[in-house]
């Protein structure tokens, strides 16, 4: 499952970083890491030169693996994958037909509540054959740096790369009162909809409170609601999540030019 933002998204969290005078590098080849005089020296090649970054500590996010190794399962004939997680097919079931897996050891997504959502599943599959698959399209995640990002269903390139033609928004936060009021407008809102129904495929959000907004384009997503559908939908006046409606709108009006709550 891919997890690249959107680059709205991304571009934007790299200036409000870059203003709280975070220095953010990317496509950085680390040569080498090493302790002197008290600091930590990282050895890297950027932009096709040399460069040494230095700091008081270091710290090291590279993602997590499955911890799946020493219990006999490949003996059981439970097949792994390269980071060691166990395969299934939609059902949670693995090679063995008589063994079901959820949760982190089964790989990406990584999230407690597909753990708990998983694990019902493979449950009742494996008690009660009762055959449920396992649905992750709208599947929401947040992060939650500051702004926070959240985002759910398909991104603008993952919808084209699946066949869809689409149509998007691009809601810049300046434009929603409720983040006037709070005098913080950094962010935005993109949603992805398909061209010829207009059915919400992805909801992007970059805002102070955006993992409580993003739940409303979840809905929206896991019952094919139409993006016609949340401008129709009563959102009220000085929440974060009348963004949505806002976001909505931008697809065929310009909102900065619409008085309050108009549509």
């Amino acid at each position: 499952m891919a997890m690249a933002e959107e680059p709205e998204i991304g571009d934007a969290m790299v200036r409000y970083l870059e203003g709280e005078k975070v220095r953010v590098c990317a496509n950085v080849k680390i040569r080498k890491v090493e302790r002197a005089n008290g600091e930590v020296r990282v050895h890297t090649v950027m932009n096709g030169g040399a460069e040494i970054c230095t700091a008081k500590q270091l710290m090291v996010a590279t993602g997590r693996r499955a911890t799946t190794s020493g219990f006999g399962l490949e003996e059981a004939g439970v097949k792994l994958g390269p980071k060691g997680e166990i395969l299934v097919n939609e059902y949670l079931q693995t090679a063995n037909p008589n063994i079901y897996a959820a949760g982190d050891c089964i790989g990406d997504p990584m999230y407690v509540y597909v753990a708990a959502y998983a694990g019902e599943i493979a449950a009742e599959n494996a008690l009660n054959g009762a055959g449920r698959v396992v649905d992750l399209f709208a599947l929401p995640r947040v992060t939650f740096t500051d702004p926070q990002i959240a985002s759910v269903g398909l991104t603008q390139t993952e919808a084209k790369a699946k066949g869809f033609q689409v149509d998007t928004s691009v809601l810049d936060l300046k434009n929603v009162p409720r983040a006037l009021a709070s005098r913080d407008t950094r962010g935005l809102i993109k949603l992805v909809a398909e061209k010829e129904t207009g059915r919400l495929l992805g909801a992007h959000v970059l805002a102070a409170d955006a993992g409580e907004v993003i739940q409303e384009a979840t809905l929206a997503i896991r019952f094919g609601l139409n993006v016609q559908d949340l401008v129709e939908t009563f959102h009220p006046y000085l929440t974060m999540v009348e963004g949505i409606k806002l976001a909505a709108l931008t697809f065929k009006k310009d909102v900065a030019k619409l008085s309050c709550c108009a549509a």
